[in-house]
């Protein structure tokens, strides 16, 4: 692996753990101004210094980011769909060189195993793998899902391992029952998906099993910035998935933490 390539993709996998907690605020790119997401700048604000590295389209970051913020980019450079119409019909956005301007130190696209727009959409994965490769930015392939797609291993077996056929250098998935079988059988490192919004402890249990299967990480989304405390979820999660936090000692964590800045919120402005 070139060093540009293996040092980028080491700035979001952390070298002393060999994972991550991706913070996703893409979502707009195919619902709009989803619930929590409605001013991106105002959510993302206190949760950056908290997050391993930031996946979200070129606009928002443009818009809504400062640039002195130090994390790594994970740039979504896909879409051409909305919730109106075929997602699988996807295509990419975003140039490369774009991506190099916005200085990413990766590069992500969503791929519909199964669906419509299969085809098309894994060639569009080989396309961005030999763009990435030309110049030293690593692919996450997002594994997505329809509402016919099973989430089970052999489903979710067979789109990572494409997606890692291809040429990703790592992939976003969902974690299923069996999840160690899916890590075994997909030579890169693979981060769970948070998916819909859950109650935090169960939200804490799957980071939590997933990381015991082997996952590298976590990209969570709704499951951080639609919390009651954005903050306390992301540090709760980031306990799991790098300090090897137990359910138990991350609800902990989030119910103290939650507590610690719903005080300072309420507390009396001084002078």
């Amino acid at each position: 692996m070139d060093w540009g390539l293996a040092n980028r993709l080491h700035r979001i996998l952390k070298p002393a753990t060999g994972r991550t907690v991706m913070l996703a605020v893409d979502h707009g790119y195919f619902l709009g101004p989803t619930s929590g997401l409605e001013d991106p700048r105002r959510t993302l604000a206190p949760l950056l210094p908290y997050a391993d590295s930031l996946m979200v389209t070129r606009g928002v970051l443009r818009t809504c980011v400062p640039a002195q913020a130090d994390l790594p980019i994970v740039l979504r450079v896909s879409g051409g769909t909305s919730i109106h119409s075929e997602l699988s019909q996807e295509g990419l956005t975003t140039a490369v060189d774009d991506a190099i301007r916005l200085n990413a130190a990766a590069l992500t696209l969503s791929v519909f195993v199964g669906a419509p727009g299969e085809r098309e959409t894994l060639l569009n994965l080989g396309k961005l793998v030999d763009a990435g490769e030309r110049h030293g930015i690593p692919v996450l392939a997002v594994t997505a899902v329809g509402r016919e797609m099973t989430r089970d291993v052999r489903y979710l077996g067979l789109a990572c391992r494409i997606c890692a056929e291809i040429g990703a250098h790592y992939v976003k998935t969902y974690y299923c029952e069996d999840f160690e079988r899916v890590v075994e059988a997909v030579p890169v490192p693979i981060v769970i998906a948070g998916g819909k919004k859950l109650p935090e402890r169960d939200a804490l249990r799957l980071c939590h099993a997933a990381i015991r299967a082997g996952a590298a990480g976590v990209d969570m989304g709704r499951n951080i910035w639609q919390s009651q405390s954005p903050v306390a979820m992301i540090r709760a999660v980031a306990a799991v998935v790098h300090d090897g936090a137990s359910v138990e000692a991350a609800c902990d964590a989030y119910e103290t933490l939650s507590r610690g800045a719903s005080s300072l919120a309420q507390a009396p402005l001084t002078t």
